[in-house]
Protein backbone atom coordinates (compact mmCIF):
# COMPACT_ATOMS: atom_id res chain seq x y z
CA UNK A 1 0.00 0.00 0.00
CA UNK A 2 0.76 3.53 -0.51
CA UNK A 3 -0.49 6.52 1.40
CA UNK A 4 -0.56 9.61 0.31
CA UNK A 5 -1.28 12.73 1.78
CA UNK A 6 -2.81 16.11 0.15
CA UNK A 7 -3.14 19.54 1.85
CA UNK A 8 -3.63 22.95 0.55
CA UNK A 9 -3.70 26.36 0.74
CA UNK A 10 -1.73 27.17 4.19
CA UNK A 11 -1.43 30.33 3.84
CA UNK A 12 1.22 30.76 6.15
CA UNK A 13 0.89 33.35 9.14
CA UNK A 14 1.45 35.28 10.35
CA UNK A 15 1.81 37.95 7.73
CA UNK A 16 5.62 39.52 7.59
CA UNK A 17 5.36 43.59 8.09
CA UNK A 18 5.06 44.88 4.54
CA UNK A 19 7.77 47.90 3.47
CA UNK A 20 5.71 50.28 2.45
CA UNK A 21 7.06 50.45 -1.25
CA UNK A 22 5.43 46.41 -1.71
CA UNK A 23 1.78 47.76 -0.93
CA UNK A 24 1.64 49.42 -4.44
CA UNK A 25 -0.96 48.21 -6.06
CA UNK A 26 -2.77 44.72 -5.85
CA UNK A 27 -0.64 44.15 -3.05
CA UNK A 28 -2.99 47.13 -1.24
CA UNK A 29 -5.60 44.96 -1.44
CA UNK A 30 -4.43 41.92 -0.32
CA UNK A 31 -3.38 43.45 2.87
CA UNK A 32 -6.75 45.23 3.62
CA UNK A 33 -8.33 41.95 3.40
CA UNK A 34 -5.84 39.94 5.35
CA UNK A 35 -6.29 42.87 7.88
CA UNK A 36 -10.12 42.74 7.43
CA UNK A 37 -10.68 39.32 6.68
CA UNK A 38 -7.93 36.58 6.10
CA UNK A 39 -5.84 36.72 9.21
CA UNK A 40 -9.12 35.82 11.43
CA UNK A 41 -9.47 33.24 8.89
CA UNK A 42 -6.05 31.22 8.50
CA UNK A 43 -4.60 30.56 11.99
CA UNK A 44 -0.99 28.62 12.37
CA UNK A 45 -2.26 26.60 15.49
CA UNK A 46 -5.03 25.22 13.13
CA UNK A 47 -1.99 24.37 10.73
CA UNK A 48 0.04 23.11 13.21
CA UNK A 49 -2.51 20.43 14.67
CA UNK A 50 -3.08 19.33 11.20
CA UNK A 51 0.58 18.77 10.19
CA UNK A 52 0.98 17.40 13.48
CA UNK A 53 -2.21 14.83 12.75
CA UNK A 54 -0.74 14.26 9.17
CA UNK A 55 2.77 12.95 10.80
CA UNK A 56 0.79 10.98 12.74
CA UNK A 57 -0.98 8.87 9.99
CA UNK A 58 2.69 8.53 8.53
CA UNK A 59 1.93 8.95 4.88
CA UNK A 60 4.09 8.21 2.54
CA UNK A 61 4.37 10.99 0.65
CA UNK A 62 2.38 14.63 0.55
CA UNK A 63 1.23 17.00 -1.61
CA UNK A 64 0.66 20.49 -1.45
CA UNK A 65 -1.76 22.23 -4.06
CA UNK A 66 -0.19 25.88 -3.51
CA UNK A 67 -0.83 28.93 -1.70
CA UNK A 68 1.85 28.42 0.87
CA UNK A 69 1.79 31.86 1.41
CA UNK A 70 -0.45 35.31 0.75
CA UNK A 71 0.97 38.10 -0.87
CA UNK A 72 4.50 37.23 -2.15
CA UNK A 73 6.39 39.43 -0.23
CA UNK A 74 10.09 38.76 -0.55
CA UNK A 75 10.18 37.96 3.83
CA UNK A 76 7.66 35.36 3.07
CA UNK A 77 8.98 33.02 1.01
CA UNK A 78 12.51 31.38 3.27
CA UNK A 79 9.71 30.79 5.75
CA UNK A 80 7.60 28.80 3.37
CA UNK A 81 11.03 26.99 2.57
CA UNK A 82 11.59 26.46 6.12
CA UNK A 83 7.95 25.24 6.74
CA UNK A 84 7.93 22.63 3.90
CA UNK A 85 11.43 21.32 5.27
CA UNK A 86 9.40 20.55 8.63
CA UNK A 87 6.98 18.72 6.88
CA UNK A 88 8.91 16.56 5.44
CA UNK A 89 12.24 15.78 3.33
CA UNK A 90 12.28 17.33 -0.06
CA UNK A 91 12.13 13.28 -1.69
CA UNK A 92 8.93 13.05 0.59
CA UNK A 93 7.11 16.33 0.13
CA UNK A 94 5.72 17.45 -3.79
CA UNK A 95 4.24 21.33 -4.33
CA UNK A 96 3.22 23.11 -6.72
CA UNK A 97 2.42 27.03 -6.75
CA UNK A 98 -0.61 28.82 -6.38
CA UNK A 99 -1.93 32.49 -7.09
CA UNK A 100 -0.69 34.01 -3.97
CA UNK A 101 2.28 32.24 -4.25
CA UNK A 102 2.83 34.29 -7.71
CA UNK A 103 1.12 37.45 -6.52
CA UNK A 104 2.82 40.15 -8.23
CA UNK A 105 5.12 40.04 -11.43
CA UNK A 106 7.93 41.83 -8.55
CA UNK A 107 8.24 38.28 -7.11
CA UNK A 108 6.89 35.95 -9.59
CA UNK A 109 9.92 33.85 -9.89
CA UNK A 110 10.88 33.24 -6.17
CA UNK A 111 8.06 30.53 -5.63
CA UNK A 112 10.02 28.08 -8.23
CA UNK A 113 13.62 29.23 -6.77
CA UNK A 114 12.91 28.68 -2.91
CA UNK A 115 10.88 26.22 -3.01
CA UNK A 116 12.81 23.77 -6.40
CA UNK A 117 13.34 21.10 -4.04
CA UNK A 118 10.22 19.97 -3.52
CA UNK A 119 9.42 20.17 -7.65
CA UNK A 120 12.03 18.72 -8.70
CA UNK A 121 11.47 16.69 -11.87
CA UNK A 122 12.88 12.82 -11.79
CA UNK A 123 13.19 12.42 -15.31
CA UNK A 124 15.75 15.08 -15.42
CA UNK A 125 18.65 13.03 -14.70
CA UNK A 126 21.38 12.57 -11.42
CA UNK A 127 21.96 16.11 -10.73
CA UNK A 128 20.73 17.61 -7.00
CA UNK A 129 17.32 17.93 -6.87
CA UNK A 130 17.85 21.50 -6.19
CA UNK A 131 20.13 21.99 -8.91
CA UNK A 132 17.56 20.33 -11.43
CA UNK A 133 16.36 22.34 -14.16
CA UNK A 134 12.48 23.49 -12.93
CA UNK A 135 9.99 22.92 -15.73
CA UNK A 136 6.08 22.15 -16.04
CA UNK A 137 4.62 19.87 -15.55
CA UNK A 138 7.09 18.34 -13.62
CA UNK A 139 7.15 14.66 -12.52
CA UNK A 140 8.30 12.77 -9.70
CA UNK A 141 8.15 9.14 -9.45
CA UNK A 142 7.33 7.90 -5.84
CA UNK A 143 6.68 3.97 -5.69
CA UNK A 144 3.60 3.29 -8.25
CA UNK A 145 2.89 7.17 -8.03
CA UNK A 146 4.17 9.53 -11.16
CA UNK A 147 2.92 13.12 -9.61
CA UNK A 148 2.65 15.66 -12.51
CA UNK A 149 3.12 18.98 -10.97
CA UNK A 150 1.02 21.64 -13.23
CA UNK A 151 1.91 25.05 -12.41
CA UNK A 152 -1.41 27.34 -13.04
CA UNK A 153 -0.45 30.32 -11.09
CA UNK A 154 0.50 33.67 -12.92
CA UNK A 155 0.66 37.34 -11.56
CA UNK A 156 -3.17 39.16 -12.32
CA UNK A 157 -4.38 42.38 -11.98
CA UNK A 158 -6.40 43.98 -8.74
CA UNK A 159 -9.40 41.58 -7.40
CA UNK A 160 -8.28 38.64 -9.97
CA UNK A 161 -7.43 35.04 -8.58
CA UNK A 162 -7.69 33.58 -12.07
CA UNK A 163 -5.21 30.90 -13.38
CA UNK A 164 -4.10 29.19 -17.18
CA UNK A 165 -2.11 26.34 -17.99
CA UNK A 166 -1.20 27.51 -21.22
CA UNK A 167 -0.56 25.61 -24.42
CA UNK A 168 2.77 24.40 -23.86
CA UNK A 169 2.35 23.06 -20.36
CA UNK A 170 -1.19 21.45 -22.08
CA UNK A 171 0.72 19.56 -24.71
CA UNK A 172 3.77 18.64 -22.90
CA UNK A 173 0.73 16.83 -20.10
CA UNK A 174 -0.84 15.05 -23.24
CA UNK A 175 2.61 13.80 -24.24
CA UNK A 176 3.37 12.67 -20.32
CA UNK A 177 -0.20 11.15 -19.70
CA UNK A 178 -0.34 7.85 -22.30
CA UNK A 179 3.62 7.62 -21.61
CA UNK A 180 3.01 7.24 -17.95
CA UNK A 181 0.06 4.89 -18.45
CA UNK A 182 2.10 2.41 -20.51
CA UNK A 183 4.85 2.06 -17.64
CA UNK A 184 1.97 0.81 -15.83
CA UNK A 185 2.48 4.35 -13.37
CA UNK A 186 -0.57 5.65 -10.80
CA UNK A 187 -1.04 9.30 -11.86
CA UNK A 188 -1.77 11.56 -9.71
CA UNK A 189 -1.81 14.94 -11.59
CA UNK A 190 -1.55 17.85 -8.59
CA UNK A 191 -2.34 21.38 -9.90
CA UNK A 192 -3.56 24.69 -7.75
CA UNK A 193 -7.22 26.12 -10.06
CA UNK A 194 -9.73 23.30 -10.33
CA UNK A 195 -10.73 22.73 -13.70
CA UNK A 196 -13.97 22.00 -12.66
CA UNK A 197 -17.13 22.91 -10.55
CA UNK A 198 -18.61 26.23 -10.43
CA UNK A 199 -16.48 29.43 -8.69
CA UNK A 200 -16.78 33.44 -9.35
CA UNK A 201 -15.53 34.10 -13.03
CA UNK A 202 -12.36 35.86 -11.40
CA UNK A 203 -11.11 33.02 -9.46
CA UNK A 204 -11.59 30.41 -12.39
CA UNK A 205 -8.97 28.76 -15.04
CA UNK A 206 -9.44 30.38 -17.89
CA UNK A 207 -8.07 27.60 -20.01
CA UNK A 208 -9.77 24.70 -18.40
CA UNK A 209 -11.74 23.35 -21.75
CA UNK A 210 -8.37 22.86 -23.03
CA UNK A 211 -6.95 20.95 -19.92
CA UNK A 212 -9.82 18.93 -19.71
CA UNK A 213 -9.82 17.75 -22.96
CA UNK A 214 -6.34 16.31 -22.42
CA UNK A 215 -7.47 14.78 -19.22
CA UNK A 216 -10.28 13.09 -20.96
CA UNK A 217 -8.82 11.59 -23.95
CA UNK A 218 -5.45 10.26 -22.04
CA UNK A 219 -7.08 9.98 -18.20
CA UNK A 220 -5.40 9.41 -15.18
CA UNK A 221 -6.32 8.10 -11.73
CA UNK A 222 -6.23 11.27 -9.58
CA UNK A 223 -6.49 15.07 -10.05
CA UNK A 224 -5.92 17.33 -6.98
CA UNK A 225 -6.10 20.62 -6.31
CA UNK A 226 -6.80 23.46 -3.96
CA UNK A 227 -8.04 27.38 -4.37
CA UNK A 228 -11.71 26.95 -3.48
CA UNK A 229 -11.02 26.48 0.08
CA UNK A 230 -14.05 23.51 0.44
CA UNK A 231 -14.47 19.62 0.00
CA UNK A 232 -15.03 19.23 -3.07
CA UNK A 233 -15.41 15.73 -5.69
CA UNK A 234 -15.88 16.31 -9.65
CA UNK A 235 -15.79 13.03 -12.14
CA UNK A 236 -14.42 13.15 -15.77
CA UNK A 237 -15.19 10.64 -18.09
CA UNK A 238 -11.93 9.38 -18.87
CA UNK A 239 -11.03 6.45 -21.61
CA UNK A 240 -11.08 3.52 -19.13
CA UNK A 241 -13.65 5.02 -16.32
CA UNK A 242 -14.51 8.42 -14.23
CA UNK A 243 -11.13 10.58 -13.04
CA UNK A 244 -11.81 12.16 -9.68
CA UNK A 245 -10.39 16.22 -9.48
CA UNK A 246 -10.61 16.83 -5.42
CA UNK A 247 -10.07 19.68 -3.65
CA UNK A 248 -9.49 19.69 0.22
CA UNK A 249 -9.88 22.94 1.96
CA UNK A 250 -7.27 25.98 3.68
CA UNK A 251 -5.10 23.51 5.69
CA UNK A 252 -5.47 26.48 8.19
CA UNK A 253 -8.67 27.72 7.98
CA UNK A 254 -10.53 28.43 11.30
CA UNK A 255 -13.79 29.95 9.93
CA UNK A 256 -16.54 27.73 8.47
CA UNK A 257 -18.59 30.11 6.18
CA UNK A 258 -19.56 29.70 2.35
CA UNK A 259 -16.94 30.65 1.36
CA UNK A 260 -14.40 28.40 3.19
CA UNK A 261 -14.49 24.96 4.95
CA UNK A 262 -12.84 24.06 8.29
CA UNK A 263 -9.04 23.01 8.36
CA UNK A 264 -8.81 19.50 6.56
CA UNK A 265 -6.64 16.81 4.14
CA UNK A 266 -7.38 13.75 2.68
CA UNK A 267 -5.01 10.74 2.81
CA UNK A 268 -5.56 8.35 -0.42
CA UNK A 269 -4.46 4.88 0.45
CA UNK A 270 -3.43 3.16 -2.99
CA UNK A 271 -3.06 -0.87 -4.05
CA UNK A 272 -3.61 -3.31 -7.05
CA UNK A 273 -1.42 -2.66 -9.95
CA UNK A 274 -1.74 -1.10 -13.58
CA UNK A 275 -5.20 -2.21 -14.40
CA UNK A 276 -6.73 -3.65 -11.18
CA UNK A 277 -5.90 -0.30 -8.89
CA UNK A 278 -7.84 0.56 -5.75
CA UNK A 279 -7.83 3.84 -4.36
CA UNK A 280 -9.68 4.52 -0.65
CA UNK A 281 -10.08 8.48 0.07
CA UNK A 282 -10.41 9.25 4.02
CA UNK A 283 -10.93 13.13 4.68
CA UNK A 284 -9.65 14.19 7.78
CA UNK A 285 -10.20 17.90 9.40
CA UNK A 286 -11.40 19.91 12.17
CA UNK A 287 -15.22 20.27 13.97
CA UNK A 288 -16.42 23.24 14.83
CA UNK A 289 -15.27 23.84 17.98
CA UNK A 290 -12.22 22.99 17.41
CA UNK A 291 -10.14 20.13 19.25
CA UNK A 292 -8.55 16.88 17.64
CA UNK A 293 -8.80 16.47 13.84
CA UNK A 294 -11.48 13.56 13.01
CA UNK A 295 -12.46 11.08 10.24
CA UNK A 296 -15.03 12.96 8.37
CA UNK A 297 -15.57 10.65 5.76
CA UNK A 298 -14.06 7.04 3.89
CA UNK A 299 -14.61 6.62 0.36
CA UNK A 300 -13.82 4.37 -2.45
CA UNK A 301 -12.81 6.14 -5.52
CA UNK A 302 -11.28 3.36 -7.53
CA UNK A 303 -11.53 -0.43 -7.36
Amino acid sequence: MFVLAHLSDPHLAPLPAPRPAELAGKRLLGFVNWRLRRRACHRRAVLDALVADVAAAAPDHVAVTGDLINLALEAEFEPARAWLARLGAADRVTAVPGNHDIYVRATAHRAAGAWAAHMSDTELGDAEPAQRPLRFPFVRRRGPLALIGLCTALPTGPLLASGEVGPEQTARLAALLPQLAAEGAFRVVLMHHPPLGRRARHKRLVDASALTRVLAEHGAELVLHGHDHLHALNWLAGPNGRVPFIGVPSSSSAVANRHDDLAAYNLYRITGEPGAWRCEMVVRGMRAGGGSLVELERRTLIG
